[in-house]
């Protein structure tokens, strides 16, 4: 019963030192942001261009919010990470909560910021020519699997020296996904950042495959990387053999034995 609470996490609710309004408010300002500038590089129409904005943006948020709630900014992330229990599941719910509706107020704000000849440039995923609905979620799933896989390495708790460039490492990796996934999908690799665009501009044409394949992918991850790579281990103490506990002896004896002697 409690190993459930503790996965459940249901007392963050209710303690004020568990922080979580200020996680939700950092993560709803991540995905705001991550709408706005990288929805908003889609008016470039070049593909390194707009990837090199989502890779950025998420770089800079991470860096911005991370250490309020981590930084996720993708429910594909929390549901990846969620799954392995590095997050609560009532604290991952209301993440995904906080991660689309601040997605939807940055579509919003870059929609009224916008005009009205820019409304197809607003970054609505949709498939590329020829792509199908089964081939844009086989592309959405990889996707997100190599973002949380790089969330899951950047962020282990055993390679401290990682840490201080998890949030370029993760906005690479994101920059990536983009060149890849654009001509293909859009790229969506994150259902909030999808949702926001579909709620804004009214377009859910095969809008499923943008949860579902990320969300999977993510999951798969963060499964792959904590069950199969294995996570990073802290450097062990080499074990003293005898043969050194024994040379160790005879230097002391040798030393007690010098400061015993008398000058005569």
């Amino acid at each position: 019963m409690v190993n459930l609470k503790s996965a459940l996490g249901a007392e963050e609710l209710t303690d004020v030192k568990a922080g979580l309004p200020r996680a939700l408010l950092a993560e709803f300002l991540g995905t705001l942001l991550l709408n706005f500038f990288g929805c908003g590089a889609v008016a470039t129409s070049n593909v390194v261009a707009i990837s090199l904005a989502f890779g950025l943006t998420v770089m800079g948020a991470i860096q911005g919010i991370g250490h309020v709630s981590g930084g996720h900014v993708n429910p594909a992330v929390t549901c990846g990470l969620l799954v392995v229990g590095k997050v609560p599941v009532v604290r991952g719910i209301l993440y995904i909560m906080a991660q689309c509706t601040g997605a939807i107020a940055g579509s919003a704000i870059l929609k009224a910021l916008s005009s009205d000849t820019m409304e197809h440039l607003l970054g609505v995923v949709e498939l590329g020519p020829g792509v199908t609905p089964v081939q844009g979620f086989g592309v959405e799933f990889f996707l997100a699997l190599i973002l949380v896989l790089v969330v899951c390495g950047a962020c282990d708790a055993a390679k401290p020296d990682s840490k201080g460039v998890a949030p370029l490492i993760i906005g690479l990796a994101v920059t990536v996904g983009h060149i890849v996934g654009i001509p293909r999908t859009g790229a969506g690799m994150n259902p909030a950042r999808s949702l926001g665009s579909a709620v804004v501009m009214n377009a859910y044409e095969n809008h499923w495959l943008y949860w579902v394949g990320p969300i999977l992918g993510g999951i798969a991850g963060a499964l792959l990387y904590v069950h199969a790579i294995g996570p990073a281990k802290e450097p062990e103490v080499p074990a003293r053999t005898y043969a050194s506990v024994a040379t160790e002896e005879k230097e002391l004896q040798n030393l007690t034995g010098k400061k015993n002697v008398n000058p005569a």
